[in-house]
């Protein structure tokens, strides 16, 4: 469909325009953390494009790049009532284009997967959002330590093997952004798991959890849902580890939500086994 003439125009998004863009993704039911967005922008402030309709924002997607190789695309967002008119390909392609020529992953709807294998993205595996009260008072498990008592490095590091591309400036922005804690577990003096939860606007958000056993992953998730009572939590649990599926069936939270991991081309190897949920649908 022909755009209106001089009217439409794509540029950077803000920190403030992105306020606006997380309340669409709510409304979507994706329920996006409260503080998540300080934490996206310090990975890549260019990385945030909007659509702009007579200077009103009607669409925007995000594709952060995380080095030369990978880049991840989220937020495929455009105002109900202005789709259909082409303002979602219009960022769309400006967000690819920036991408250049790396990799691009992104967390796909089961509504758009077909449009985005049209696209050139291949599945690789799919991820059910898991949700519900944390069970209840556990005693504190061993060796959980708050993540800021190791150093960002270490925990980017661990982070690196559970991820296509290191991302430290990310890692050091999402442990400390207002509202968000970080616990890690440590057993007989090696990092053996991190994990961060933060609120929402309906649930707690748990991620990443990444864990080298089901017991570090399990303890990680008591200490981290300690207080939550009967909020519902929400976990991104990737079908790539049949380990993290049978814990959250453990607990008792049940599948809300489905997506596909899904990439344009080749990233490096991941360690699945450790990844008992995935940090965001929105930045991987």
């Amino acid at each position: 469909m022909t755009l209106p003439a001089g009217r439409y125009t794509i540029g950077r998004a803000t920190l403030d325009d992105w306020a606006v863009v997380s309340g669409w993704a709510h409304d979507e039911g994706w329920d996006p953390g409260l503080s998540d967005a300080p934490a996206f922008f310090a990975q890549d402030p260019d990385g945030f494009h909007l659509g702009r309709l007579d200077g009103e924002p009607v669409s925007a997607v995000s594709v952060v790049r995380y080095g030369p190789d990978y880049a991840f695309l989220g937020f495929y967002l455009v105002r109900p009532d202005q789709r259909g008119r082409g303002f979602g390909l219009g960022v769309w392609q400006a967000g690819l284009a920036a991408a250049g020529s790396r990799t691009v992953g992104l967390d796909g709807v089961v509504a758009q997967q077909g449009n985005y294998r049209r696209s050139g993205f291949a599945p690789a595996h799919r991820t059910h959002r898991y949700t519900g009260p944390a069970p209840g008072y556990v005693p504190q498990p061993d060796g959980i330590v708050p993540a800021a008592t190791l150093g960002t490095e270490a925990i980017a590091a661990y982070d690196s093997a559970c991820h296509p591309a290191d991302r430290p400036r990310f890692v050091a922005a999402w442990l400390t952004v207002p509202g968000h804690r970080a616990l890690a577990r440590v057993t007989d003096g090696r990092l053996t798991g991190y994990g961060v939860i933060r609120p929402a606007r309906t649930t707690y958000r748990i991620g990443p959890l990444f864990a080298d056993t089901p017991a570090d992953a399990r303890a990680l998730f008591d200490a981290l849902t300690a207080g939550t009572g009967r909020t519902p939590v929400a976990l991104d649990v990737p079908e790539s580890n049949p380990a993290a599926v049978a814990m959250a069936e453990g607990l008792g939270l049940t599948p809300s939500f489905e997506t596909a991991r899904m990439y344009t081309g080749p990233i490096r190897p991941v360690d699945e086994g450790r990844v008992f949920g995935v940090t965001t649908l929105e930045l991987g």
